[in-house]
């Protein structure tokens, strides 16, 4: 294993009631389905039109959400009505709808009423900014994340390659909150270590260390890491499985879900104010 080390800065209308005779079940391949959701698109944003389906008086369909932004149909001109197309709401509780993450990796099929939920908690949705600290707005692909970071943080953030590196933090006795970032490479993936110094109450201070992969929760539940401050004869360690890049480290921090030390301790291993952290990558 290679040992490194570096410095880190702080889419026929029935007016009736439904039937209620009991729905056919389809049959037939992958292909037939597709074709089935295909018949959902929404003309004007392309995704899946889905119960409550409404139509124009032509019959066209248009989807919940750009419904509200129109007057006419973007089909065939005609205006739009309130109409609903109770025979269409049938068939799409029949059709598996594919997740709208699938071009990012998502594999999932569901039926309506599961997708809103599934795709709010789809590990292949956006990113957002792991940094912490920062205001950042940023949202992208998993393989985005890294030359995000590099772009926009290069000069506070690092890089290491490794299964074994040493992570510095400088200067920890600066006042204030404090974060400093690394991205550790390794074993094909990017892991990223956040160290945070926050106040707790009236000047006592404690630091929070932890580690995320930037990959699925699945992904990440093949690895295990561990952090250690060695020094003047003393040990202090934690191992985990890391975080997700889905996962805040706002909810480890605050369920006390990684390795915690106080301002006291710090001192015990740091020198000349600044700290050195042992992180150990390994697959499970």
């Amino acid at each position: 294993m290679s040992r490194l080390t570096e410095r880190a800065l702080p889419t026929g209308t029935s007016n009736g009631a439904p039937s209620s005779r009991r729905a056919p079940v389809l049959t037939g391949t992958t292909v037939s389905n597709n074709d089935l959701a295909s018949l959902f698109e929404c003309p004007v944003c392309f995704e899946y039109v889905l119960p409550p389906i409404t139509q124009c008086q032509s019959g066209h369909l248009v989807c919940g959400n750009c419904r509200p932004k129109l007057t006419r149909c973007p089909t065939c001109r005609v205006p739009l009505t309130s109409i609903r197309n109770l025979a269409m709401e049938k068939v799409a509780n029949l059709v598996l709808f594919p997740c709208k993450y699938t071009s990012s990796g998502c594999g999932k099929t569901m039926p309506p009423t599961e997708k809103a939920d599934h795709e709010e908690h789809c590990e292949f949705r956006p990113c957002r900014c792991p940094c912490p600290g920062t205001s950042c707005g940023w949202q992208g692909s998993m393989d985005a994340v890294v030359p995000h970071l590099m772009q926009h943080y290069n000069e506070s953030i690092i890089t290491l390659r490794g299964e074994v590196i040493v992570f510095l933090a400088v200067n920890i006795n600066l006042a204030g909150t404090l974060e400093w970032v690394m991205v550790q490479s390794c074993f094909g993936f990017h892991f990223l270590l956040v160290l945070e110094k926050l106040e707790i109450y009236d000047g006592h201070q404690k630091f929070f260390a932890v580690v995320q992969l930037i990959g699925t929760r699945e992904q990440a539940e093949n690895f295990t890491y561990q952090l250690e401050l060695n020094g003047n004869r003393r040990r202090l360690s934690w191992e985990a499985t890391p975080l997700s890049i889905h996962e805040g480290i706002a909810t480890a921090l605050i369920n006390s879900d990684c390795l915690i030390f106080d301002s006291e301790v710090a001192e015990l291993f740091a020198e000349n104010g600044n700290l050195s952290i042992d992180v150990t990558i390994s697959m499970c």
